[in-house]
C-alpha cells in the first residue's frame, strides 16, 4: 500500500512526486517509456523562467528527472496503467493489461494527452513514411526537402520555425483564416521566406502509394483545389486526453479532459489530476509543474484527513 500512485512522469507528475516524497509520503510514479512527457517533443522552450536564452526540451526533462534521483521513497516502474478501481484510502491500480497490481491511498492523474490525428485515409499507414507528429523526432529525415505542417496553434507554429532550419521549404496549412498561436511566432513566420502559409485550407487526402508524395488541399473559402507535392507532413491539430484507465465516475468536460477544482481535486474523493490531462485554458510546462505542486499539497492534506 503506497500513500500515492502518480500516473505519468511529465512535468506535472515529476513535480507532484517531488513534493509528496519531501512530505514523507511513499510514492509510486508510473513512467511510460521516458520521463518528460510532451517536453521531450519540444525543440526549445523560450518562456520557462530561469532560462532567458531558452533551453532544449530534452535538457529540461533531464533536469526534472534528476531532481528525483536521491529520493528513495519514490519507486518508478515503467509501464502503462490499465485501470483504477476502489475508493479513497484503498485504490487498486492495475498496469500492463492487468498483469501487475498495486494499491494506494490516493491517486494523482498526470497522464497528459496524445496528438490528435486528421482522420484521413492512409494516415496510419504513412506514419514513418511521410507522416509524423514530432518534428524533433523526425525532422532530420527531411533535410533539404519540402514538408508541410498542419495546425494553427503554438505547437504548429513552433515546429514550423524549427523545420524551416532543416527543410528547403515548409508549407503551413491551417483550416481557419487566422492563427491561434502567439503573435511572436506569427511574426517570425511572416518574416521567414522558407515558410509559405495556406490559411482557410484543409487537407482532404494524402497522396502516394507506399509513402507520402503530396497533399490534396481545398480552400474552404473559395473551393479551389490543388495537389501540393511534399515529402513530409507534421500534424499538430490538438490533443486527446489519456483517460481510458480512469473510472467512469470521474467528471470530464466535453473534450474528455478531467474537471478539477482549484486544488486539483476531482469529483471522486482521493483522485487528483494535474497537467495537460486537466480541463483548463493554458497547457504549458510551467502550468503543468504548478498543477503538480498544488495536487501534491492537496493530496497530502487529504492523506492527513484519512488518518484522522
Amino acid at each position: 500500500m503506497y500513500d500515492a500512485v502518480i500516473v505519468g512522469a511529465g512535468p506535472a507528475g515529476i513535480t507532484a512526486a517531488l513534493y509528496l516524497a519531501r512530505s514523507g509520503c511513499s510514492v509510486l510514479l508510473f513512467e511510460n517509456l521516458t520521463p518528460g512527457g510532451q517536453v521531450l517533443l519540444t525543440e526549445k522552450l523560450e518562456n520557462y523562467p530561469g532560462y532567458p536564452q531558452g533551453i532544449k526540451g530534452y535538457e529540461l526533462a533531464d533536469q526534472f528527472a534528476a531532481h528525483l534521483a536521491d529520493l528513495n521513497s519514490i519507486e518508478r516502474p515503467q509501464g502503462e496503467v490499465s485501470s483504477i478501481t476502489g475508493n479513497a484510502g484503498d485504490f487498486t491500480i492495475k498496469a500492463e493489461a492487468g498483469e501487475d497490481e498495486y494499491h494506494a491511498r490516493v491517486v494523482l492523474v498526470c497522464s497528459g494527452a496524445r496528438h490528435r490525428t486528421l482522420g484521413l485515409e492512409k494516415e496510419d499507414a504513412f506514419i514513418g513514411r511521410g507522416v509524423s507528429y514530432c518534428a524533433i523526432c523526425d525532422g532530420n529525415f527531411y533535410r533539404n526537402q519540402v514538408v508541410a505542417v498542419a495546425g494553427g496553434g503554438n505547437s504548429a507554429l513552433e515546429e514550423t520555425l524549427y523545420l524551416a532550419n532543416i527543410a528547403s521549404k515548409v508549407h503551413l496549412i491551417h483550416r481557419r483564416n487566422a492563427f491561434r498561436g502567439y503573435q511572436v511566432y506569427q511574426d517570425r513566420i511572416a518574416a521567414n521566406d522558407k515558410v509559405e502559409v495556406h490559411l482557410s485550407t484543409v487537407i482532404e487526402a494524402l497522396e502516394g502509394e507506399k509513402e507520402l508524395t503530396g497533399l490534396a488541399l481545398k480552400n474552404v473559402a473559395t473551393g479551389a483545389q490543388e495537389i501540393l507535392p511534399v515529402h513530409g507532413l507534421f500534424i499538430y491539430v490538438g490533443f486527446i486526453p489519456q483517460t481510458g484507465f480512469l473510472p467512469e465516475a470521474v467528471e470530464r468536460d466535453h473534450q474528455g479532459f478531467i474537471v478539477t477544482d482549484t486544488e486539483m481535486r476531482t469529483n471522486v474523493p482521493g483522485i487528483f489530476a494535474a497537467g495537460d490531462i486537466r480541463s483548463k485554458l493554458c497547457r504549458q510546462v510551467i502550468t503543468a509543474a504548478g498543477d503538480g505542486a498544488t495536487a501534491a499539497q492537496a493530496a497530502f492534506v487529504f492523506l492527513e484527513q484519512l488518518d484522522g
